[in-house]
């Protein structure tokens, strides 16, 4: 688990600074490129060494491309729809996918796993609800396509590494972003505007971004969901949203409701306590 609560004081600050100094100044395809970029370069060294079977290599290149590369798309899409503290709010189903996919590959129903990321989703509902803008259904739509594809890439790699537990996964992880970088370049080529950086500001965000929250951090998120049920993993997914809002009122100040985000904590808290159990029992 640790790996999992590492990524999330990593990821808190993602949002804000996407939100903040890139949605509407910078071509969303080319910040897209940027990072799966960014992250293939810091791999790159460990994919010229190591070598795998294809039967191995091809599905992290699909996963790479689901979970990353069409899940950013319609990520930084949302930004254009919706303010960051909606993108938030409509995150907060993406437990829920994680479970009932899960269980439905698995074949089988862990109540128990669903009703604490059914906790999560009422928590973070609690933590981040307001009113919502005019572009509500389209922007919930678009973050939705964002939470199945990183709800089927967490799945999907989980699963498949079950099979592999032997592999030292840093050393095939950079096949993941060469899978992201499948979607992200043609992507780019077609939809892509020439609304490049143009300050030192956006390139530092977009560097932080591309070798740090995606190079280091989805390598670290998907070796950590190896190593947890699938209900924490669920759960953790929405662990996001307060570390997101702390970040948010500490370091840029925004307003928020206190007694909510305490209440929203509390009840992750006792999700997460639910899913205690080990991976090898609850999957």
């Amino acid at each position: 688990m640790g790996y999992l609560v590492s990524v999330t004081v990593l990821w808190a600050f993602s949002f804000s600074l996407i939100g903040v100094y890139l949605a509407g100044q910078v071509d969303p395809y080319f910040a897209v490129l940027s990072r799966i970029l960014l992250a293939l370069l810091l791999f790159s060294p460990l994919l010229l060494r190591y070598r795998f079977a294809s039967n191995l290599v091809l599905p992290v290149i699909g996963l790479g491309a689901l979970q990353l590369g069409l899940m950013y798309l319609f990520y930084y899409q949302s930004f254009l729809l919706l303010s960051v503290a909606e993108v938030l709010v409509f995150t907060i189903f993406t437990p829920l996918y994680i479970t009932l996919l899960h269980d439905v590959l698995a074949k089988r129903f862990n109540p128990q796993f669903l009703l604490a990321a059914l906790i999560a989703v009422l928590a973070a509902a609690i933590m981040r609800y307001q009113s919502l803008s005019e572009h509500y259904w389209t922007g919930f739509s678009v973050v939705q396509g964002a939470n199945l594809c990183f709800a089927l890439g967490q799945v999907g790699y989980k699963r498949l590494l079950a099979g592999h537990p032997d592999i030292k996964q840093y050393q095939l992880f950079g096949w993941f972003y060469v899978g992201a970088a499948l979607i992200a370049i043609p992507a780019w080529l077609l939809l892509g505007n020439e609304h490049y950086p143009s300050t030192t500001v956006h390139w530092t965000v977009l560097l932080w971004l591309g070798l740090v929250a995606s190079g280091l951090g989805y390598y670290g998120w998907n070796k950590g969901a190896t190593q947890v049920s699938s209900g924490m993993l669920a759960v953790m997914n929405n662990a996001l949203i307060p570390a997101g809002l702390l970040v948010n009122v500490i370091i840029w100040q925004r307003d928020t409701d206190i007694v909510r985000l305490s209440i929203g904590c509390a009840m992750i808290g006792f999700s997460i306590w639910l899913c205690r159990r080990p991976a090898g029992q609850g999957g």
